[in-house]
């Protein structure tokens, strides 16, 4: 299962994890964050969370986060790598398209 990140708790499991950070930007009334939700699911369960961990921050509880990274449309996904942003997509995507982006950080 994903962790979940949220204003309180971003600093400590993502900006100083020892491993890049996978973090799902999504809204519970969003259509597009509902459909990635699964594959979001299913990738954390699969990929080992010693090379890269996989978590989500609901917008709608943590405008902090929205805010401080300029989240403007969702799902949003970014890459966090030694606390600072390494990669940022958007957008609806398939279960290969998330492994083809992530792929750098699995070795």
């Amino acid at each position: 299962m994903e962790n979940v990140y949220t204003d309180q708790n971003f600093d400590s499991e993502v900006l100083k994890s020892s491993v890049p950070v996978f973090v799902d930007f999504w809204a519970p009334w969003c259509g597009p964050c509902r459909a990635t939700s699964p594959i979001i699911e299913e990738l954390a369960g699969e990929i080992d969370s010693a090379k890269l961990k996989i978590g989500k921050v609901n917008c709608d509880e943590n405008s902090g986060l929205v805010q401080t990274y300029n989240i403007l449309s969702i799902p949003a996904f970014i890459v966090f790598k030694d606390g600072k942003e390494d990669l940022r997509f958007s957008g609806s995507m398939g279960k290969e398209d998330f492994l083809a982006k992530l792929a750098p950080y699995l070795g």
